[in-house]
Parts: structure tokens; C-alpha cells; sequence
């Protein structure tokens, strides 16, 4: 017994040591070789904001992974959030945009992306426009990261009181949060809703005072990316390693016996659903100045099966499988779309059901079986291994 409590005292240790060992290995890919690359020549700022962008896919999949892998909750809304934090920068943005618009009666300059969609009603017109009420908030940066945060957490917040109060679990859950999205989609698309329907936020020229075309600017952002994904991944980590963390996956496993036990589930499931939220809208602000563009688009269906798709293939319950299987997916996309784009949902789909039937540990621990296979039996697996008498 107490060998066996010592060998799973140092089996906690060693996999502490292998995260620890993966958050540093990401912190210098990310701060270190990268920007490296960038300023000896050997990648232009292209690339780099094309990494940072894939970062804040990360950093969604990320929170899918705390609410899936870890609480057991299929939300197909996690592309809700990061647009709704997107669209959030992009309001800011767009305040800051171009010299085009007008004045409008109050003093508000209407933003140029508005100025060109706006819904005039009959007999109204250009120097009848109106910036919108819930436009102004968004002129200031620090009210727009507030916001940012808070508008998708409270979204969440209300989308998981009423499901999980009423214990919609499962495929109903993961059907209820993809029809919101999809509404959401729809409601985003309307020009009378003025958020420039389909045509979405754009012609952004300005981040706080610095212009975004600035190559320095543009890799500011993407070390900003980096730094907020790693923050993330370590708090994340600290609440899986935590009482709280040990209570979602009881959730996970076994969510009734947890309810007999005295517990109150849906507050631990509300909890991690809102922080997975947040999350995604961070994410979504991080995105919208890289991309310089954010649409209704951003909210399709495939967009959230998509974040699955990243973390299925990377590994649940893994955390750094989520950000593996973000970039790598978002690295083939990137290239077969460029060469044949005919033949990338073949290719998704195929390594979605490659890896979830064949797989399902994903990529991220295809490493250590592999190891674990080819290597040399030792005596204390050979003991274990032969039969008991």
C-alpha cells in the first residue's frame, strides 16, 4: 500500500513536471522563436498576424475544452461569444475608423461602416441618421474590455441558468446552444439591428491612437495574444488542479451521484460555462484588430462545430490538446484552402472521424502511446503483466 501510494505521489509529481514542461515549452514557441523568426526575415508580419490570429481560435477551443473535456458540457455556442467580444472591438473600432460618415444631429460621428448600410426610414435622409445608444459605450477602450467580457459572461450566464436549472444535458444542450447561435447569426444579419448586417464591421484604421496597418502595431497584437493565451491556460489549469476542478469532472462522470451527495451541480456547470464565455470573448477581441473585419459570417454553425472539430482532434481534457488542434487545423485549413479548397471539408471531416474512432485520446497523447508501445518491457511490467496465482 504504501508503495503504491508512493508511485502515485511520484506519477502526480511527473505529470506536473510534463505540464509545467508544455506551458514553458508554448511561452517561449510563442514569445521567443517566433518573434525571432519575425525579426531576422525569415517570416514576414503576414505570417505572424496570420498565428495570431489561430491563437485566438486557441483560446476559444481552450474554454470549449474546460466545459467538454472537463465538465462534460457540448455547447455549440462558443462562436456566439467570441462574436459577440468581436463585435464589441469592432464597435470601438469602427468609432475610430475612416474619414468617411457624417456628424449626426447629437455630435456623434457615425461610423463609416454604418454610414453605408444605415436603414433610412421612408422620407429620411443621410443627415437624418443617428449614431445608435448602445454604439456610444464603445468609444472608449477600457469600457469596450469591460463590455467585451462582460456581455458574452452575461449571455452564458442566462443560456446556462435556465438549461442547466432545468438539467438539459447532452445532445438537447448541445441542440439549444447551436439554435441560439444561429438566431443570434440571423438577428446579427439585419440592417434595421444596425450592427452593418452582412456586411459587418470594418474600415478600421486606428487601436488606440496607433494606426493598425503599422507592422510594429500588428505584432504588438499577436505578442499581446500570446501572453493572454498563456495567462488563460495557467488559470485554467490552476482550477482543474484545484477542489473546483475536481468537482466539474464528478459532474462530468457522475452528475447525480454529486446532486445525492449535497451538491448543487448546475452552479459548478454555470460557473465553468460563463468562464468559457469570457474567454471567447477575449478572443474575440484579440481577433477583430488582427483580421480588420468581423461579420455575421464569424457566427455560422460550422463555425462552432469547427471549435469542436480543434478540440476533438487535439485531445480533451487536455488543455494544451485544444491549442495543438487549433493551430494545426488552422494551419491545414490554411493551406489547402490556398491550393485546393474543393478538397478541405473532405479532409476535415475525414480527420474528425479518424480521430474520434480511431483516436479518440487525440493528438496530443499519440506521442507518449507510441513511446509506451515500442518501448522495452520492464521487469515491474513483465510482473505485472504475468498472471496472479
Amino acid at each position: 500500500m504504501i508503495n503504491k501510494g508512493h508511485e502515485f505521489g511520484t506519477s502526480q509529481r511527473a505529470d506536473r513536471l510534463k505540464r509545467s514542461f508544455i506551458s514553458l515549452l508554448w511561452l517561449v514557441l510563442g514569445l521567443v522563436i517566433i518573434p525571432l523568426l519575425y525579426i531576422t526575415g525569415v517570416i514576414s508580419i503576414e505570417t505572424v498576424n496570420k498565428l495570431g490570429r489561430y491563437m485566438t481560435y486557441a483560446l476559444v477551443a481552450v474554454g470549449l475544452d474546460l466545459i467538454w473535456g472537463y465538465a462534460g458540457i457540448l455547447g455549440l455556442c462558443q462562436a456566439l461569444f467570441f462574436c459577440l467580444g468581436g463585435y464589441a472591438m469592432g464597435m470601438y473600432l469602427a468609432h475610430h475608423g475612416g474619414p468617411e460618415g457624417i456628424i449626426d444631429k447629437t455630435g456623434w460621428k457615425l461610423p463609416a461602416c454604418l454610414y453605408v448600410v444605415y436603414p433610412y426610414k421612408v422620407g429620411e435622409a443621410p443627415q437624418d441618421a443617428l449614431v445608435p445608444w448602445f454604439w456610444k459605450p464603445f468609444w472608449s477602450l477600457p469600457i469596450t474590455v469591460v463590455l467585451g467580457l462582460l456581455i458574452p459572461g452575461t449571455v452564458a450566464f442566462i443560456i446556462g441558468y435556465f438549461g442547466f436549472r432545468s438539467r438539459v444535458r447532452g445532445v438537447y444542450f448541445a441542440i439549444l446552444t447551436q439554435a441560439i447561435t444561429v438566431a443570434a447569426q440571423n438577428f446579427f444579419s439585419m440592417n434595421n439591428m444596425k450592427f452593418c448586417g452582412t456586411n459587418g464591421l470594418t474600415r478600421f484604421e486606428k487601436i488606440a491612437g496607433f494606426e493598425l496597418a503599422n507592422s510594429k502595431v500588428q505584432f504588438s497584437l499577436y505578442l499581446l495574444t500570446v501572453v493572454m493565451l498563456f495567462l488563460v491556460y495557467v488559470l485554467y489549469r490552476y482550477i482543474i488542479n484545484s477542489r473546483l476542478g475536481r468537482i466539474l469532472i464528478a459532474v462530468r462522470d457522475d452528475e447525480n451521484t454529486l446532486r445525492f451527495s449535497g451538491y448543487k451541480p448546475y452552479l459548478y456547470k454555470l460557473f465553468a460555462f460563463v468562464l468559457a464565455a469570457a474567454t471567447a470573448g477575449l478572443a474575440g477581441m484579440l481577433y477583430v484588430p488582427q483580421m480588420k473585419i468581423i461579420t455575421p459570417h464569424n457566427l455560422g454553425a460550422e463555425r462552432s462545430i469547427l471549435i469542436v472539430i480543434y478540440v476533438a482532434v487535439g485531445g480533451r481534457s487536455t488543455l494544451s490538446g485544444a491549442i495543438i488542434g487549433a493551430l494545426g487545423v488552422s494551419l491545414m485549413y490554411d493551406n489547402l484552402t490556398s491550393t485546393i479548397p474543393w478538397a478541405w471539408p473532405y479532409v476535415l471531416g475525414s480527420l474528425f472521424i479518424a480521430v474520434v474512432l480511431g483516436y479518440p485520446d487525440g493528438l496530443v497523447k499519440l506521442p507518449q502511446k507510441l513511446f509506451n508501445k515500442f518501448k522495452s518491457p520492464t521487469a515491474e511490467d513483465k510482473l505485472e503483466d504475468s498472471p496472479t496465482s
